[in-house]
């Protein structure tokens, strides 16, 4: 599993409005667009830096696909990244103040210490 690949997409989708509202109505899609044209770039780096050996694992793949966030978590993603992207996404769904909010945590409470590990 690559926990980093797995940020890294969070970090990066959550900083673009755009990429959000992309992720949010085409995720699948957006997942495959950004492991073939944006997970290899070098963060914060001049254009043009880039490796060529990353790529999600299938169940790294589909979580995202299906924005399945306590797979995600499962797979050691980190929960604040997790966290603001979703909320980002689908808090407009929600009729109460903090209603996806809520939605996480009961989604996420059958966890107990120790959490996943969520090192890079």
């Amino acid at each position: 599993m690559s926990r980093y690949l797995l940020n890294k997409f969070l970090y990066t989708v959550d900083r673009d409005a755009e990429l959000v509202e992309r992720y949010r109505d085409d995720p699948r899609g957006t997942v495959q667009w950004w492991e073939a044209e944006r997970a290899n770039a070098v963060l914060n780096c001049h254009t043009g830096e880039a490796s060529t050996w990353q790529r999600f694992e299938d169940a790294e793949r589909e979580a995202l696909a299906s924005h399945d966030y306590v797979r995600l978590f499962e797979l050691g993603a980190h929960p604040f990244l997790t966290l603001t992207l979703f909320i980002a996404m689908f808090e407009r769904d929600h009729d109460e103040p903090l209603g996806f909010q809520k939605q996480y945590a009961a989604r996420l409470a059958h966890f107990s210490m120790p959490y996943p590990d969520i090192a890079t």
